[in-house]
């Protein structure tokens, strides 16, 4: 297992980094050669109470897998983490196997009778249309502050490209460009 340990607003120390490795070790044995970042922070907003932060992001062989817990020991952060993690990675393994098994039995199932609907099947709820004005990165985030959305979508001025603007949890914004 590939591990990294980063700390933002605080020094990881010999004895975080352990028990982050010792726990999240646990994860190696249901994943095969997963590289693991692990990003410990500490909020200084004084408002928040849960400000000891353990954010992690696994590259599998299949999908990416992220998680980000907080709270008022960076101990129990990364407990409550590696549980997160867990049921994710009991998830992706599963899962697989699951739709091999539902698609023997809806085989089996449509000969006998018709098929039913899929329990899991995702729901549009909400169509918008809207028109893709030239703008500015610094242009989508002034827009995006008057809607008072999380993200804003718009044309590049200069590549008329789509483009999305969002707002970060550190405060910052980020913008989504395609290649």
């Amino acid at each position: 297992m590939q591990f990294q340990v980063k700390g933002r607003n605080l020094e990881v120390s010999d004895s975080i980094r352990s028990y982050a490795e010792e726990k999240l070790g646990k994860l190696e044995r249901q994943l095969t050669d997963p590289r693991v970042e692990l990003e410990l922070m500490l909020e200084k907003n004084p408002s928040i109470a849960e400000n000891q932060v353990a954010e992690a992001t696994i590259w599998t062989a299949g999908p990416v897998l992220r998680a980000r817990e907080a709270s008022s020991d960076m101990r129990a952060s990364i407990d409550q983490l590696v549980e997160k993690l867990e049921r994710q990675v009991t998830r992706y393994r599963t899962r697989g196997r699951d739709r091999r098994r539902r698609a023997a039995r809806e085989n089996a199932a449509a000969e006998a009778t018709p098929a039913l609907a899929d329990d899991l099947e995702l729901e549009i709820v909400k169509t918008k249309q809207f028109t893709l004005d030239p703008m500015t990165p610094e242009e989508a985030v002034h827009q995006l502050e008057l809607v008072g959305h999380d993200f804003f979508v718009f044309r590049s001025g200069e590549s008329e490209a789509v483009n999305i603007v969002y707002r970060r949890r550190d405060g910052g914004y980020g913008l989504i460009e395609p290649q």
